[in-house]
């Protein structure tokens, strides 16, 4: 059932200028030729981008090492910058051969084709070939192929030992090495190919890399060999998997539970379901993923039009905002960042909107439903976050405050969207990244030490007034599992009334403790 997470909207909100405070939803950008200058990512940077996207689909390591030095240069020339590093995989892609003379063939309508898996041939308007050897096994006579993000649709007729004969649907004139999709085919390639693993072994532990994306990730084990590639070296990477094929919707429950966190890929669930689904999947996808507190990042032709004009399409904006309403804890921009025409633009863009449609959202009802989904078994950590966002929302409050080394209490109050924004407070570079990477709401602030709550409070208060996310006067919650001493051995969330200088407890004040780490 289709839950009613927005509030009524009025007049005034709409010919009001919105007066948020900060943007909760993440922006993800990839990098590539109209972005990967120091100045341009500079520029995204200061637009709103979390994360840098490094597609490794394209590029060799040394080209993705100048994107990543670029990017850090541009960071460390902006005082509190935290980007995530996120590494997409190429994974077991499925692509058309070589051609001869590597000129593009002309297709035609009702036309037959032979594609197969004889790699070694150069193709022509008769014959292709295939990168997957297990082609006439995986697909049965009325099966659908679609090839060149689904530019080119083929039926199946015939299959043979090694090649399948198909009836071409539309004219179509094919380059080659594209992509080819096989929707409801159970495909048999291991998850992570020799190139995954050598891009995870000598690019991504070596480099710093904050999120390793799976490509087509098709069951929880596919996240589990990522993992066991990444091993003890790369423990402290998360591993998010791409949702693209009916497959992997069918096991969208261990995947959600194996990874850390979730990608609705539509371009390739448009190809695999059709393009009228796949609202339901991402809104399907999204809503699992929130109730499980995993993050959960919506991409593909959000704001495609970008690429090539300054303003995008007003259809384009409602998806944008459509997409926070229904959930999604981060937007990714591709081609419009990679290789668009106005990169920084873009990124303003979605920022703006995502600003809007957060004002749009009815955080108690939103509050209730997460809250009423993780009714059983909620460990004590998480019963001590939901209480302080429950708190945040009866009393109005404008910020949480988060003390945290391993951003684990961070996170489950983010997963409970409360209203406040929140400030997460740690000693880890890692844990300032990765939380402010991909965890909706949430700011980071990077401390040297993490001893003395008293001081990182204050340390949080004067970095909160600051960034114009408190005022004096307002009242915050503050939630920690560190004493004066760093024990780390109680639970407290305390309400504090922000001061001129430092804070106060106000009259009446709460202040709940349970003993038990929270980190």
């Amino acid at each position: 059932m289709m839950q009613k997470f927005h509030v009524g909207i009025e007049i005034k909100q709409i010919l009001t200028p919105t007066t948020a405070r900060a943007r909760k939803t993440k922006i993800i950008c990839a990098i590539g030729p109209a972005s990967w200058s120091v100045d341009m990512l500079g520029q995204l940077l200061d637009a709103g981008m979390n994360v840098a996207r490094l597609n490794f689909s394209h590029g060799d390591h040394e080209l993705h090492k100048r994107s990543l030095s670029n990017l850090r240069e541009a960071m460390a020339a902006r005082a509190g910058c935290h980007c995530a590093v996120l590494l997409d995989t190429k994974g077991p892609e499925i692509r058309s051969g070589f051609l001869k003379e590597h000129k593009p063939v002309q297709l035609k309508a009702g036309q037959t084709l032979e594609i197969t898996t004889d790699y070694g041939i150069e193709g022509d308007s008769s014959r292709i070939a295939c990168t997957y050897e297990q082609l006439p096994t995986s697909v049965s006579v009325g099966s659908k192929i679609l090839c060149d993000d689904g530019s080119l649709v083929m039926t199946v007729q015939e299959c043979l030992p090694e090649s399948i004969i198909v009836r071409v649907h539309n004219d179509h004139i094919l380059e080659e090495k594209k992509n080819m999709n096989l929707p409801g085919a159970a495909i048999q390639i291991p998850g992570i190919t020799e190139k995954d693993e050598d891009d995870l072994l000598n690019f991504a532990i070596p480099n710093g890399v904050d999120i390793v994306s799976g490509s087509f990730v098709r069951s929880a084990a596919n996240v589990r060999a990522i993992r066991e590639c990444l091993g003890e070296a790369g423990r402290h990477i998360r591993v998010h998997a791409k949702i693209e094929s009916q497959e992997a919707l069918q096991n969208i429950d261990e995947i959600i539970a194996e990874a850390d966190g979730i990608h609705v890929s539509r371009g390739d669930l448009g190809m695999e379901l059709s393009p009228e689904r796949v609202f339901l999947a991402q809104k399907m996808i999204i809503g699992k993923a929130n109730r499980a507190g995993k993050p959960v990042v919506t991409s593909t032709q959000m704001l495609q039009s970008m690429t090539k004009k300054i303003i995008p399409s007003n259809a384009e904006c409602t998806d944008v905002a459509n997409a926070v309403l229904d959930g999604t804890d981060a937007m990714m921009l591709s081609a419009e960042t990679a290789k668009g025409m106005y990169p920084k633009e873009a990124v303003e863009t979605m920022a703006k909107i995502c600003v809007e449609a957060e004002q749009a959202l009815d955080y108690a009802e939103v509050y209730r439903l997460h809250r009423a989904a993780n009714s059983k078994h909620v460990s004590m950590y998480e019963s001590v976050a939901s209480s302080a966002v429950e708190i945040s929302l009866d009393m109005g409050v404008k910020l949480i405050i988060s003390i945290t080394d391993t951003g684990s209490s961070t996170k489950l109050l983010a997963k409970y969207r409360p209203k406040a924004n929140i400030l997460a407070v740690t000693s880890s570079t890692l844990t300032a990244r990765q939380l402010s990477g991909v965890s909706r709401g949430v700011t980071a602030l990077l401390v040297e030490y993490m001893a003395g709550i008293e001081d990182l409070t204050l340390k949080a208060i004067a970095y909160a007034k600051e960034r114009g996310l408190i005022q004096s006067g307002e009242i915050v919650i503050l939630v920690h599992g560190l004493d004066d001493t760093i024990s780390a051995s109680t639970n407290v969330v305390k309400v504090i009334e922000v001061a001129k200088k430092g804070y106060t407890s106000p009259k009446n004040s709460f202040t709940s403790g349970l003993h038990v780490p929270f980190t």
